[in-house]
């Protein structure tokens, strides 16, 4: 598996259309959505899983967006609608995996399988079609596994590390019948790993039980972005505070210590009394820029786009308002998916 600063085909979205995901505040959805594709479209191709009788519509909104960004480069022509029915938005966790063969350039798909993240939000079985649908549209060889894997619950440096989180692949509402080394070999075997490195717990709120790209990111082979929390008095302090000691105790590959780069958590904040799990770390990169999620806080949000962009010299920061978004409990890493060049 490629490391997500590598070049790209083309980022994969499926397309917003469960109001239940965003209660009560679904209608700016699929703007905010349009918003995203025309953004995406200014630098490479988007690919976006929408059955036919909403492409309408969305084809609208999209392309209207892409109009208003049309002197930035936004593009419409490299936005392309795929008849993929699914039953929910998030493409990170029921989309395909990419993997991709150093030796031949060849690019497949791995097919994990997709349960809502244990079970929480049924149906959920077209979000499981899509991989072998993306792979047959694509001409790709599609690798199947039974285990119970969503993309936003590992990152990947591209030289042989994996990143995750023991409360979510340990979660015994995954793989109760996989062991923590038949889970790791599972990931050696169909991601090209060799070392899989585990943090603990995720942010409250997160309904995806720790995923860790709300926590910790890899923005280049030996070096973590990582979530932290200052406030003694957050909940989150504690659960931050523990995964940035077990970051600095980690070893990159030359056997040094990581460098490690923290990013601040934005001021909590709740819609209908339920926090929720807002975080910086769930940026998306893309070729030539980065997106960074913000939340309508001025000093940290610039505080945050300052950190990132650090690690991505060369790379246009573009901060998307995601403020709305985040309602769903999930942000621009969790809606999208890379597909590797």
């Amino acid at each position: 598996m490629p490391a997500e600063w590598e070049p790209q085909a083309a980022i994969w979205l499926s397309w917003p259309h469960k109001r239940a995901s965003w209660p009560g505040q679904f209608r700016p959805i699929p703007g905010v959505f349009a918003g995203i594709v025309a953004q995406i479209s200014r630098f490479q191709r988007v690919r976006i899983n929408c059955a036919a009788a909403l492409q309408p519509r969305a084809k609208t909104l999209c392309a209207r967006a892409c109009a208003d960004l049309a002197r930035a480069g936004a593009d419409f022509a490299r936005v392309t609608f795929y008849d993929h029915p699914t039953n929910d938005a998030w493409c990170r966790d029921h989309g395909p995996i990419f993997v991709k063969n150093d030796r031949t350039g060849e690019v497949a798909v791995t097919d994990w399988v997709h349960n809502a993240w244990g079970g929480k939000y049924p149906p959920y079985d077209l979000d499981n079609t899509i991989p072998p649908l993306v792979a047959r549209k694509l001409r790709l060889r599609r690798f199947e596994n039974d285990m119970v894997l969503e993309g936003g619950s590992i990152d990947v440096n591209g030289a042989g590390l994996l990143l995750t989180s023991e409360q979510c692949l340990l979660n015994k509402n995954r793989n109760p019948h996989l062991t923590r080394e038949q889970i790791e070999q599972n990931l050696r075997d169909y991601l090209g790993v060799k070392t899989i490195l585990w943090l603990g717990d995720g942010i409250v709120g997160d309904d995806t039980d720790g995923h860790i790209d709300d926590l910790t990111r890899f923005y280049k082979p030996d070096g973590l972005i990582t979530v932290v929390e200052p406030d003694k008095r957050d909940k989150n302090h504690a659960i931050l505070a523990e995964n940035t000691a077990r970051l600095r105790a980690m070893r990159a590959p030359g056997g040094k210590p990581f460098d490690l780069v923290e990013l601040p958590m934005p001021r909590p904040f709740a819609f209908k009394g339920q926090r929720v799990p807002a975080s910086y770390a769930n940026f998306l990169i893309i070729n030539g820029a980065v997106l960074v999620p913000v939340f309508r806080q001025k000093k940290r949000d610039a505080q945050a786009c300052a950190i990132i962009g650090s690690c991505f010299p060369g790379r246009e920061i573009i901060p998307i308002d995601c403020y709305q978004l985040i309602w769903g409990l999930g942000t621009l890493h969790c809606i999208s998916q890379q597909q590797p060049a």
